[in-house]
């Protein structure tokens, strides 16, 4: 008597007419670890098929992806040296700065994102300078050096600035630098709901960045505080932020909806590196590719517009294949 569910889900057709949720290519971003040196490309042990890759190698993974599908990537820069203000981070032949123009002269269409931080840059794995009276991160005093990292990627040609750090008042910051120096219709993707996780773990490997000391829960969120959570993206949002930013994705999907019903920017989410790393090493005990397809379209679902992923190009594979809609 009572089928009305049933009946729109007997024939394939009509699963597909009623599909509420969907992913494609155009919701990727690409993550990319650069590095010094030529013909480097060295797989992170923690994050099977991911790799650090010297410039050269990063141009053909950029050209490999872009001819899948994927328009933008977002580049996270590796160091030779590291100390304790970020130098690299701050020169104009810093690692990202020239990973950026070299990649623009190569692959013009991709869209470049790129990390703007210092844990990857500094000799003590903290995201801006260390206050030595209380052990923490000095909040104004790295607004400053953020400033001047954006204005460097921005002149080398970066499409979009995400910063990552959780300095209060950032987005406002970088937006009154980068309108003062000309850079008026540079978005900004602001990390704005970043929470303390142990989810970064296989990341910290990948880019060296895990603190020598302490650890962020001073600057970064309580994986507690949902509300404190939105009320930090609707702030960054108010500063000026284009793009709203959850991280981690999977464990954080109730503040992606709730934040999705209270923002009226674009929602990126981060599939983060722990994430990868686990669906990557429980691939033998399940139908990896169905489940895989489970966590895209379950962003979506959430309300995320874009999706940061490792997996970008397995997801380009999936759609080609026709995978991703006949499993639903």
């Amino acid at each position: 008597m009572f089928r009305r569910f049933r009946r729109l889900r007997l024939n394939g057709n009509m699963r597909s007419l009623v599909r509420e949720s969907a992913f494609s290519k155009d919701d990727l971003i690409y993550p990319l670890f650069v590095t010094y040196g030529s013909g480097v490309r060295r797989e992170i042990a923690s994050m099977p098929d991911v790799f650090q890759l010297s410039i050269d190698e990063m141009i053909l993974e950029a050209r490999a992806a872009y001819a899948e599908g994927i328009r933008a990537v977002l580049l996270f820069g590796i160091p030779e040296v590291k100390d304790s203000v970020g130098s690299d981070a701050l020169s104009a032949h810093g690692i990202i700065a020239e990973a950026v123009r070299a990649l623009k002269a190569e692959v013009s269409d991709m869209l470049i994102f790129t990390d703007l931080c210092f844990c990857e840059y500094t000799d003590h794995g903290h995201c801006g300078i260390v206050d030595p009276k209380t052990g923490s991160v000095d909040n104004d005093a790295t607004l400053e050096l953020l400033s001047r990292q954006a204005l460097i990627h921005a002149e080398a040609g970066a499409d979009c600035i995400a910063p990552s750090g959780m300095m209060d008042g950032v987005v406002a910051h970088l937006r009154a630098a980068l309108d003062g120096a000309g850079f008026v219709n540079m978005p900004i993707m602001s990390y704005s709901t970043k929470f303390a996780s142990g989810f970064y773990g296989p990341f910290r490997d990948a880019a060296g960045s895990a603190p020598e000391f302490g650890d962020r829960r001073s600057y970064q969120m309580s994986p507690a505080n949902a509300r404190e959570a939105i009320a930090e993206s609707l702030e960054d949002e108010a500063q000026g932020a284009d793009i709203l930013m959850v991280k981690p994705a999977l464990a954080y999907l109730d503040v992606v909806r709730a934040l999705r019903e209270s923002a009226s920017s674009p929602i990126a989410v981060y599939n983060v590196s722990g994430e990868y790393s686990m669906l990557k090493n429980a691939a033998a005990f399940m139908d990896y590719k169905r489940v895989l397809a489970e966590v895209m379209v379950g962003f979506k679902r959430a309300g995320a517009d874009i999706i940061i992923t490792y997996h970008a190009r397995e997801v380009c594979r999936l759609i080609d294949e026709g995978y991703a809609c006949a499993i639903f």
